[in-house]
């Protein structure tokens, strides 16, 4: 009886540690990116803040027109919210953003 206790409680306990830990790991990294300015975003890159380069342009050869968005799935498998965003535009302007925490927000908006 007492070892069928024991066996309870410890399969109790795993079950609340496996219920608590499944939030982060399915928190939604999904984010509509907005250009709310008057120039095209011809570059887009989002790293996680466990890298330190850019990875690839986002957008491939597609661009994002001034009063455009675009969707954007962050999740890549590292469970990391926090990233950084570069935007390049067609007038040559580079706006970088750091510690962007994609798991709280689902829009980004550059104005």
């Amino acid at each position: 009886m007492f070892l069928r206790r024991q066996i309870l409680t410890l399969a109790a306990a795993v079950a609340v540690v496996a219920s608590s830990s499944l939030p982060a790991a399915a928190l939604d990294r999904r984010v509509t990116i907005v250009n709310d300015t008057s120039y095209t975003i011809v570059r887009f890159y989002g790293s996680n803040k466990g890298t330190n380069s850019w990875q690839e342009d986002i957008l491939g050869s597609d661009v994002l027109p001034p009063n455009a968005s675009v969707n954007i799935n962050f999740d890549d498998g590292t469970g990391y919210c926090k990233f950084d965003f570069r935007a390049e535009f067609d007038d040559g302007d580079v706006l970088i953003k750091r510690n962007i925490n994609i798991c709280e927000i689902g829009t980004f908006t550059y104005n």
